[in-house]
């Protein structure tokens, strides 16, 4: 029987029986099909995981570069909050003393309470206490008089050029029979910029 009469007369489900030619190659196609499909999905994982990969670093980029529009969005913002705190700077600079100008400031404090009417039962300048650019001056100061009156000292504190501030407030009764008698005790504290070659803390 020839190899022609030999495929027509070969049964399909019975391998066994074929001849030994085809049954080697339907066995090396059988293999070859394997390997490829082997190979097909080994690659197809390696593109999933290049894939995964790169969508990875995409989002990263994406919330970099939205990142840096927001910072670019909020630039003009952050120099304008940058020149008003300079501007508050340079404000609160100009209102610091100078070493010369303490005597004529303490002077000022104290014309303050007598401007409001008040009589000085205490005025003691403590010790200086230095910053890292400026030092502070407190003064404990003890006042009599009225409400209105302290009022009027606060106000008058508030027209010094200078920067002064009140802290440590405590009113009471005055104790010498007057119904209107307040005592008010304070310290109030003025401040100086250093001077050059001066020793920080």
């Amino acid at each position: 029987m020839n190899f022609p009469d030999q495929l027509q007369a070969m049964d399909l489900n019975d391998p066994g029986r074929w001849p030994p030619a085809l049954r080697a190659a339907a066995v090396t196609a059988t293999l070859a099909a394997v390997l490829a499909s082997g190979a097909r999905v080994f690659a197809v994982n390696a593109e999933f995981a290049l894939l995964g990969s790169a969508q990875r670093e995409e989002v990263e980029l994406r919330a970099r570069i939205e990142q840096g529009q927001r910072r670019t969005a909020n630039l003009d913002d952050h120099r304008g909050q940058l020149a008003e705190i300079e501007r508050a700077y340079g404000t609160v600079l100009g209102r610091l003393s100078g070493t010369t100008s303490i005597p004529g400031l303490l002077a000022d404090i104290s014309q303050a309470g007598l401007n409001a009417g008040l009589e000085e039962q205490l005025f003691q300048p403590l010790e200086e206490v230095r910053r890292e650019f400026y030092a502070e001056l407190p003064i404990r100061m003890r006042l009599s008089g009225d409400y209105h009156q302290f009022g009027r000292f606060v106000s008058e504190i508030a027209t010094i050029s200078h920067l002064v501030t009140l802290h440590d407030i405590h009113i009471r009764p005055n104790g010498g029979g007057e119904p209107e008698g307040l005592v008010l005790e304070l310290t109030a504290t003025t401040y100086r910029h250093l001077e050059q070659g001066e020793a920080l803390p």
